[in-house]
């Protein structure tokens, strides 16, 4: 979970949900570079969930998501409350699932408000 999504709201109703959840900051520095801590999410093999939507458009933290073969699910919609987001993941946890059963790391997905998830692919 990265620091964007928060570290109450979300993860508590993911975890009620069932989810296994680490907190960027349970781990690393509230200021370690995106590449440090994405290295470490994919050695880890933990799945990311970040609100960070540029770093799919930033060379060196988009290299090291691929390079540590990590799957991100990317929060797209801006203005929306933690807790409306924590409602809209738990519902789609069967999508992000299935998401996760098909498609081979790495690879980066999105989450919309509604509830959409779809992978996408990089823009370099």
């Amino acid at each position: 979970m990265d620091r964007s999504v928060g570290n109450k709201t979300i993860p508590e109703a993911l975890r009620r949900a069932g989810v296994h959840v680490e907190i960027h900051d349970d781990h690393f520095r509230k200021d370690a570079p995106d590449e440090e801590w994405l290295a470490r999410a994919g050695e880890q093999g933990w799945v990311v969930l970040t609100k960070d939507q540029g770093i799919r458009h930033r060379r060196t933290e988009l290299e090291a998501l691929l390079d540590a073969n990590v799957r991100a699910f990317i929060l797209t919609s801006g203005g929306v409350r933690a807790d409306e987001y924590a409602k809209t993941l738990v519902a789609c946890l069967p999508k992000i699932r299935r998401l996760l059963a098909k498609t081979p790391a790495p690879f980066i997905a999105r989450i919309t408000r509604s509830g959409d998830v779809a992978r996408i692919e990089p823009p370099i």
